[in-house]
């Protein structure tokens, strides 16, 4: 394979690969890449072992499949998390469920007094609710109380990151006749690799919790399926991404990126998540039993981030580059990425589902920046003391 450029920003691979179970890693088309783009960024490895499976088989296709979608209307469960990143998928799939004729109620958890409902996602349900939808707030332990009895067809839990979480909303389902259960996991759960992309089937981190999750859906209901995002961007998103480039750019400082900035990863737009989701919701034969990765099907470097942000802003940037070890910082804390290339590819979705991607980092980017001006954030005040103390171990001078 060709050596990455700093110039880069894109990487793709189209390789589709029909899969019939998706927890064994075995043998798969990938491309290779190092496993450290720098000395500075390297992939770390965990033992651990995999939860069984059928074979996971590497041929391609020579014929397409022929997808068959029945119009049924269901009702659908979303019990949605309060917090982090993932509440804005249970918010752009209740939209796209209502908008196309399904009954949706969105639990979400805690109460509806908290202040971490003045926040979006979740200062935007009036959206659902104009559109036809419910919406509750409870404990996802006591579910059933918190739906008044009300019989669904589909849920999804978008809450739980262990067993102990999605136990009690997956057993109320089971014992209430839901006919398809659906979880959000995680892509990191995957064991870092020295063949990326993560691609279902992979290994997986044993003692993650999303793992015991996926194996407890997979003993108890005859149709469930996971789903396992990465980074994302998109409005009512309360998790930072793209704004912490912008909010660099935009004043111009410059952006401190670790490692190399050739590390690469997969920055998806929530709606391709959404419509990930909505496919396994009217095609659920094919979407059973399977594990997919909801991801977009293109990956970015890190300097190709910081480029891509900057290019929507209309601004240029300057980029810096530092080992997280040799200044004392945690790169945990001081950037939102990890420091290694990590990123998956939504083989499955596309090969089963039929599925394809409509993220489109360059434009969605301008069309995240216009809203980052909008709500006034490009004027906001605001402290970078990690940023000054990288800035200041690489001599690097600051605009006054």
């Amino acid at each position: 394979m060709a050596a990455l450029s700093s110039s880069s920003l894109f990487f793709s691979s189209k390789t589709a690969i029909p899969i019939n179970n998706l927890l064994t890693p075995q043998s798969v088309h990938r491309f290779s890449l190092p496993s450290s783009s720098s000395s500075f960024s390297s992939l770390s490895s965990s033992s651990a072992s995999l939860f069984s499976a059928h074979s996971l088989k590497s041929s391609r296709r020579s014929t397409p499949q022929v997808f068959t979608v029945k119009a049924e209307k269901k009702n659908v469960l979303i019990v949605n998390t309060n917090s982090g990143g993932h509440a804005v998928i249970g918010f752009y799939f209740a939209k796209e469920l209502l908008s196309a004729g399904h009954s949706v109620t969105i639990m979400t958890v805690g109460e509806e007094s908290s202040d971490k409902m003045k926040k979006t996602p979740f200062s935007r349900f009036s959206e659902i609710v104009s559109g036809g939808g419910k919406t509750v707030w409870g404990n996802p332990a006591d579910v059933a109380t918190v739906v008044g009895g009300e019989t669904f067809d589909v849920v999804l839990d978008n809450n739980g990151k262990d067993l102990d979480a999605v136990r009690p909303v997956a057993d109320w389902a089971k014992s209430s006749g839901v006919k398809q259960f659906l979880f959000i996991s995680s892509a990191g759960i995957y064991k870092s690799t020295e063949e990326p992309p993560h691609v279902e089937g992979d290994a997986v981190k044993a003692d993650a919790g999303h793992v015991g999750v996926e194996k407890y859906l997979a003993e108890t209901f005859s149709n469930w399926a996971s789903f396992r995002p990465q980074y994302m961007i998109g409005s009512g998103n309360n998790k930072d991404c793209e704004e912490w480039f912008f909010d660099r750019i935009v004043r111009d400082r410059p952006v401190p990126i670790p490692g190399s900035g050739l590390q690469l990863t997969n920055i998806s737009h929530v709606r391709d998540l959404s419509s990930m989701l909505t496919s396994a919701v009217t095609n659920p034969e094919a979407a059973s039993c399977n594990i997919f990765n909801c991801v977009s099907d293109r990956a970015v470097t890190l300097d190709g981030m910081a480029k891509l942000c900057a290019a929507a802003a209309g601004k240029t940037v300057e980029i810096v580059h530092y080992d997280p070890k040799a200044i004392g910082v945690d790169a945990k804390k001081a950037f939102p990425f990890r420091n290694m290339h990590f990123y998956a590819e939504p083989r499955a979705a596309k090969d089963i589902l039929g599925w394809e991607s409509k993220t489109n980092l360059p434009e969605d980017l301008k069309e995240r920046y216009e809203e980052y001006v909008k709500i006034g954030r490009d004027k906001k005040e605001m402290k970078f003391e990690l940023d000054d103390k990288i800035l200041e171990a690489l001599k690097t001078p600051v605009a006054a």
